[in-house]
C-alpha cells in the first residue's frame, strides 16, 4: 500500500473529527473568528515547537512567505463561511457541498500538475464526485430552522473557491518548503486573520460563549495539527488529485457523528453517499 494512502486516511479521520467540530461551535452559538483563533493559535504553537526543535531549514524562504500567506487567507476565510454556513443549513447538506472544491483540484492537478491518474483511480473520482452529486440535491429540501438558504449556499460557494485555493498552495508547499515551517507561518497569519475578523465582525453577529470557543478551538487546533501534517506529507510523494479527493472525503466523519451526536436524520441519499465514499477511497489506493 502506497505510503502517501496511508497518510491520507490518517488526515481523512483527524480532519473528518476536527471537522465535526465545526457543527458542535455552530450548535454551541460559540463566536465563530475567535473559535477559528484559538484553533489556529494552537496549530501555531505546536508546529513552531516542532519546527525549532528539529533543527529543519526553511527550504525556498520566498516561496514558504507567499504560499503561507495564500494558504492562511483561504483557510481562515473558508473556515470562518464553513461555521457561519452551518447556521444556515444541515451538516448533511453544507459537508459534502463545499467539497466542490475537489472539482477545481482535480482539474488543477491534470492540466497545471500533468498529473494523470489510472483506470481505477479514474474510477474513485468518479464515486467520490457522486457522493457530492447524491448529498448535494437535498440542498433545496431541508433547511435549519432559524437559517436562510440564500446565504448558507453564498457561504458554501466561498468555502469552495477559498478550500481549493488552500488545497493547491500545500501541495505546492509540501514539495518546496518545510512542512512544520509552513504550517507554523501559515496558521499564525492565520491566526492574526482570524482574530482581526473577530474584532471587527464576530462580537456584532453572535453574543458567543468566550469559554466554549477557546475548549473547542484547542481540541480544534490538536486535531488538526497531526491531521494537517499527515495531508503535507501524503502529499510529499502522492498526487495532489488523488490525496485531496481522500482527505476531501472527510464530511462523511462528520456528518456519521451529526447523526449520532445531533441527530440528524440519516436519509437514503446519505446512507448511498457514504457506501459510495467507501468505494472510492477503496479505488483511490490502487
Amino acid at each position: 500500500m502506497p505510503h502517501w494512502y496511508l497518510f491520507s486516511l490518517a488526515a481523512l479521520l483527524l480532519l473528518g473529527t476536527q471537522r465535526f467540530l465545526y457543527k458542535v461551535a455552530a450548535e454551541r452559538d460559540c463566536r465563530t473568528p475567535l473559535t477559528t483563533a484559538v484553533f489556529m493559535g494552537t496549530v501555531t504553537l505546536l508546529s513552531g515547537a516542532v519546527f525549532f526543535a528539529s533543527g529543519e531549514g526553511v527550504g525556498n524562504l520566498r516561496a514558504l512567505i507567499v504560499l503561507a500567506l495564500i494558504n492562511s487567507i483561504s483557510f481562515s476565510l473558508s473556515t470562518v463561511a464553513h461555521m457561519e454556513a452551518l447556521r444556515h443549513l444541515p451538516a448533511g447538506i453544507t459537508f459534502p457541498l463545499t467539497r466542490l472544491s475537489l472539482v477545481v483540484v482535480i482539474l488543477f492537478s491534470i492540466v497545471w500538475l500533468g498529473e494523470r491518474p489510472g483506470t481505477p483511480q479514474w474510477l474513485g473520482i468518479a464515486l467520490a464526485l457522486a457522493v457530492v452529486a447524491v448529498l448535494a440535491r437535498e440542498a433545496g429540501s431541508e433547511v435549519r430552522p432559524r437559517g436562510r438558504t440564500g446565504t448558507g449556499l453564498t457561504l458554501v460557494a466561498v468555502c469552495i473557491l477559498c478550500g481549493a485555493a488552500a488545497a493547491i498552495s500545500s501541495k505546492l508547499a509540501a514539495v518546496s518548503t518545510t512542512k512544520s515551517g509552513f504550517m507554523a507561518l501559515s496558521y499564525l497569519m492565520g491566526t492574526f486573520f482570524s482574530l482581526a475578523i473577530d474584532l471587527k465582525w464576530g462580537k456584532k453577529t453572535v453574543a458567543g460563549r468566550p469559554a466554549e470557543a477557546v475548549k473547542i478551538g484547542l481540541l480544534m487546533g490538536l486535531l488538526n495539527f497531526f491531521g494537517f501534517y499527515a495531508f503535507l506529507t501524503a502529499l510529499e510523494s502522492g498526487p495532489l488529485s488523488l490525496v485531496a479527493l481522500i482527505t476531501g472525503m472527510h464530511f462523511v466523519i462528520a456528518i456519521a457523528l451529526s447523526v449520532l451526536l445531533y441527530h440528524e436524520k440519516m436519509t437514503g441519499r446519505r446512507l448511498i453517499g457514504i457506501g459510495l465514499t467507501l468505494l472510492a477511497v477503496f479505488f483511490l489506493r490502487f
